[in-house]
C-alpha cells in the first residue's frame, strides 16, 4: 500500500472542503483512513449505503486527491485508499475563496464533531460486549487546561508526534492482538472563557 503522504494533509481548497462536508464522503474517507484499502462494496457495508453510491462519492473524493485507486489482489476488485493518514483544515490567502471556505470548513467541523460523538456513543453502547482487556484499556477523559495559544499549539504538535507512530495505515509491524482504535482529540479556548 502506498500513500502520497504519510503525514497529515492540510486542505484549504473550498471545493475540497465542501466535498468533505458531505456526510457520506466524510464517512468513506474516515473508513479508508481507519481500515486501509477497501472496495466500494466493502465501504457500502461499513457506512450503510449502496456500492454504486459509494463508488460515485469515492470518485468525487478522488477529484480532489483525497483518495486514489489501490492495487487489487485480483483483476476484478477495485479498491480505494486514502492518500493521507489524516487531514487538517487551513486558511487560504485568496479572498475570493475565503467566504466559501469558511462556510465549508464550519460544515465539515460540525459534521466531524457529530460523527465522533456518534462513534463514541456506539462504543459505549457496545462496551460490555468487548473483551475485558479492551474495556480496561479504553478511556474517556476530559481536562480543563490553562494554556497560552503558543502552549496549546506546542501541546498539539507534541501529541501528534506521540500518536503518529501508531497510525494504522503506516504502522509497519503492528504487534499481535492490535486492532483499530479510534482516538479523537479536541482542544480549543473554552467558549465560556472571558
Amino acid at each position: 500500500m502506498s500513500f502520497r503522504s504519510p503525514e497529515r494533509r492540510t486542505v484549504t481548497d473550498p471545493r475540497a472542503l465542501r466535498a468533505l462536508a458531505h456526510p457520506l464522503r466524510l464517512a468513506l474517507l474516515d473508513h479508508l483512513m481507519a481500515f486501509g484499502p477497501r472496495t466500494a462494496s466493502e465501504c457500502a457495508e461499513a457506512v450503510g449505503s449502496t456500492a454504486s453510491n459509494c463508488s460515485y462519492h469515492l470518485r468525487s473524493l478522488a477529484k480532489f486527491g483525497l483518495v486514489e485507486p489501490a492495487e487489487a489482489d485480483d483483476g476484478r476488485e477495485r479498491p480505494w485508499q486514502s492518500t493521507a493518514t489524516g487531514l487538517s483544515f487551513g486558511r487560504t490567502d485568496d479572498p475570493g475563496f475565503r467566504l466559501g471556505a469558511d462556510t465549508a470548513e464550519r460544515l465539515l467541523a460540525d459534521r466531524q464533531i457529530d460523527d465522533q460523538a456518534e462513534l463514541a456513543h456506539r462504543a459505549l453502547a457496545q462496551r460490555d460486549d468487548q473483551p475485558e482487556e479492551w474495556r480496561d484499556a479504553s478511556m474517556l477523559s476530559g481536562y480543563a487546561l490553562r494554556l497560552t495559544p503558543a502552549e496549546l499549539k506546542e501541546l498539539g504538535t507534541k501529541l501528534d508526534a506521540l500518536i503518529r507512530p501508531y497510525i494504522g495505515l503506516t504502522r509497519a509491524d503492528p504487534p499481535e492482538g492490535s486492532d483499530v482504535v479510534a482516538l479523537h482529540l479536541a482542544a480549543f479556548r473554552h467558549p465560556d472563557a472571558s
